[in-house]
């Protein structure tokens, strides 16, 4: 046995961060109709309606690609409403009941660091994003659009980037709301306003100069922007500018949910 005083667990804690990964994974897996079908089936309902119930079938101008417009939205909807909106749901769940049920110390006794902690509940949410992003992949292919990628690092990047933005995202959340209204207002007013107006279902160079403007602050805007160049080839944006614009709003996200974390800030108080 270790003298007093000193720690059993010197670095990081392996077996803690993987048993509350697992955790946050059993849990939506364990209501898998609600967390992973539901979205799916959602995100698969927008496609229909827009490009058969509406009979939009006119193609789309990137830069001087002209793309079917199955084909221009599919990879926007499997990113805004397939990834994003299911990594920020999970996320912001987990602290969120926590506090509410009074079992927020099942978060807080357990011998994590900060780090793990965030780690874990990142980890899960970016988990389930991934799971039903290929869900609405395998559907949109087998509906016959062309969702091949062509670039598959981009594919990967920017899911990667888009699942952890709205991770922590709902991480912030989760630890600043005090009741299910909070976050239901964070989805209702801000994610799914900024998901509907990023050009997942145009293309923002037929906008107005102003509102062309407007769209290049949204950090949704570079996300499918890039994830469409994964699939399609093509972008409404730089690439690299998107890349290093969310990455430096990933990494700013990560430290304020670790501060908070670190300080206990409306969850040890």
């Amino acid at each position: 046995m270790p003298a007093p005083g000193v720690p059993v667990i010197r670095s990081v804690n392996w077996g803690g961060l993987r048993t509350l990964y697992v955790k946050e994974v059993r849990r939506f897996f364990k209501v898998h109709l609600q967390t992973i079908w539901a979205p799916a089936i959602t995100t698969l309902l927008f496609l229909v309606v827009f490009t058969v119930a509406t009979g939009a079938k006119r193609p789309v101008l990137i830069g001087d690609m002209s793309v079917p417009f199955g084909d221009f939205i599919a990879p926007g909807l499997i990113i805004s409403q397939g990834m994003m909106g299911p990594a920020f749901a999970n996320s912001s769940f987990s602290l969120l009941v926590g506090k509410i049920q009074g079992t927020i110390v099942d978060y807080l006794m357990p011998p994590l660091s900060t780090l793990e902690l965030l780690s874990a509940l990142i980890g899960g949410a970016m988990t389930r994003a991934f799971i039903v992003g290929f869900i609405v992949w395998v559907a949109m292919a087998l509906y016959g659009l062309g969702v091949w990628p062509q670039h598959l690092w981009a594919v990967a990047w920017f899911g990667f980037l888009g699942a952890m933005f709205l991770s922590l995202l709902g991480v912030l959340t989760s630890i600043w709301a005090e009741k299910f209204d909070h976050a239901a207002a964070v989805s209702n007013f801000v994610i799914i306003p900024l998901g509907l107006l990023s050009g997942t279902f145009y293309s923002v160079t037929n906008l107005a100069p102003a509102f062309r403007v407007i769209s290049h602050f949204n950090p949704f805007f570079y996300i499918i922007s890039g994830f469409r160049y994964g699939f399609l080839g093509g972008a409404d944006s730089p690439i690299l500018v998107g890349s290093v614009a969310v990455f430096g709003l990933d990494v700013a996200l990560a430290l304020v949910c670790y501060w908070l974390l670190d300080k206990g800030w409306k969850i040890k108080s």
